[in-house]
């Protein structure tokens, strides 16, 4: 249905029309009451995969373990206290490069 713009009202029965489908899109019937509306029911399976079973049961993995090394903490705290903790600079370049790598891969 097209109207013109002319600053009109909508018809009386553009009115009705609208009001006859909010009460059926909002499941309501003629007398204002609201009806239930069924649910279907669900037939959806999922099978996983080999490699996300794996990935699974990382995930689980790493949820238990620790989210800090102590023993690497306190091995670094010791080794920077009695100032033998040795700082390599190509190793850390390296790392970082391998990893702006992992990322914008």
């Amino acid at each position: 249905m097209s109207q013109k713009i002319e600053g009109n009202s909508p018809t009386q029965a553009t009115l009705r029309t609208s009001t006859v489908n909010t009460k059926a899109a909002s499941g309501a019937s003629e007398d204002g009451k609201t009806n239930a509306v069924g649910a279907t029911a669900a037939t959806d399976s999922l099978r996983l995969t080999g490699e996300a079973s794996g990935l699974q049961s990382l995930q689980r993995e790493l949820a238990a373990a620790p989210a800090v090394d102590s023993n690497r903490v306190e091995s670094v705290r010791s080794a920077l206290q009695s100032g033998s903790y040795q700082i390599n600079p190509d190793v850390i370049a390296n790392r970082m490069m391998q990893m702006d790598q992992q990322l914008s891969a």
